[in-house]
């Protein structure tokens, strides 16, 4: 295996590319970690399954314990792609519209740097590939398979569309928010339109919960509070002259902590009821509970951010945007485990990488594997590639 850079990062960008074409979702990433377990036994790592499709792998066994843990997670998307890329997804209704696939890259580009010096190295270094990240609580379940056994701290990141190539976000504190979903039954007399009067109407008790639930947030909770409450899927009816017997409606928040999501949801639920009640209309609200809050730890928090602006400057930090991002991640249940720091890293070079996560034309942009790989490598104390 020849030592260099520039071959590591070929070796990256080319699995990545594979990965992105042959997309799997959560639970289903056989293929990819089939990859991802070739690979480390290629480069001469150990490597265990994990959570079924995840896969833990250590560098220098010999080396001093407590270990640090990097992380990548390895699922796609329901999502057709729609992109003009070479390596576009050959899988229909799939794709890796998280940047995922770049995430792993970058992970093995890591292991195979770190096991080409892996006498430098004073720590044992252990590699999560992670299943499941969009939604399936993969992270819960390599947790609970020994995942982070004998692990003293754990680092993750996320390409971020929305930020400026190369500048990151690594608060201390409240990273990401957490997440849940909410699904509205709606019960009422269908009938004929012509006849409304004899009709319980269901569509029109839906539209009126639909606006009443934008208010949850604005008069609900104090200005500071950080939540998002959004509708999105409405349905109802079989055609045009026919009122429905039944609705659906459903939706996602976004809350900061515990209490503020046991606020929202009791908002979420009074305000279905009654809006429904007044349009003499039947209402079950359901809440799904999803991930809690990503939140850092200071001490690694500030050497995930010292690690970066070693490599490229204080200007590479993003200081002063709001925090916390909306979005959600489970690597929560590693912070909540042990100690750790998640960053979220800009991808928007002004190129072909404008659109954001989940987006059918979004693209991994390849310019962060070498940035992402220099990074995980100071965090393990290895010297910085050249």
């Amino acid at each position: 295996m020849s030592d260099h850079w520039q071959e590591t990062l070929s070796f990256a960008k080319n699995i990545r590319r594979e990965l992105h074409q042959r997309p799997e979702l959560s639970w289903e990433e056989h293929a990819t970690a089939e990859k991802i377990r070739t690979v480390l036994t290629d480069l001469g790592i150990r490597w265990k399954k994990c959570a079924t499709t995840g896969t833990v792998a250590v560098l220098n066994e010999q080396g001093s314990t407590p270990a640090i843990a990097l992380r990548a997670d390895i699922d796609a998307l329901p999502i057709n792609e729609d992109t003009d890329a070479d390596w576009s997804s050959t899988s229909s209704g799939c794709m890796h519209a998280c940047g995922h696939d770049g995430h792993t890259a970058v992970l093995l580009a890591t292991a195979r740097w770190l096991k080409l010096h892996e006498s430098e190295l004073s720590r044992q270094v252990i590699l999560l590939f992670q299943p499941a990240e969009e939604g399936g609580h993969g992270a819960r379940e390599m947790i609970r398979e020994g995942a982070l056994e004998g692990v003293s701290e754990i680092y993750g990141w996320h390409n971020w569309p929305a930020f400026p190539y190369g500048t990151m976000a690594c608060p201390d504190g409240l990273v990401m928010c957490g997440n849940g979903t909410f699904d509205i039954e709606l019960s009422g007399k269908g009938g004929h339109a012509s006849q409304p009067e004899a009709c319980t109407d269901v569509v029109l008790a839906g539209s009126a919960i639909v606006v009443a639930l934008q208010q949850v947030v604005s008069r609900r909770l104090p200005p500071q509070a950080n939540a998002v409450v959004s509708i999105t899927q409405f349905n109802a009816g079989s055609a045009p002259t026919v009122l429905a017997n039944s609705a659906t409606i459903a939706g996602s928040i976004r809350v900061p902590d515990e209490a503020t999501r046991g606020l929202v949801n009791h908002s979420i639920t009074t305000t279905a009821e009654n809006t429904a009640a007044a349009y003499g209309v039947e209402c079950q609200v359901t809440h799904h509970g999803r991930y809690q809050a990503t939140i850092n730890h200071p001490v690694q928090a500030q050497a995930a951010r010292a690690a970066w602006t070693e490599l490229y400057g204080d200007k590479a930090l993003d200081h002063g945007r709001p925090m916390p991002v909306m979005a959600s991640e489970d690597f929560s249940y590693y912070l909540r485990e042990i100690p750790g720091a998640f960053a979220l890293i800009g991808s928007d070079d002004g190129r072909r990488n404008p659109y954001p996560c989940h987006s059918p034309h979004y693209d991994f942009n390849d310019r962060l594997i070498e940035d992402v790989c220099r990074w995980f490598c100071r965090l393990t104390g290895m010297r910085t590639p050249p």
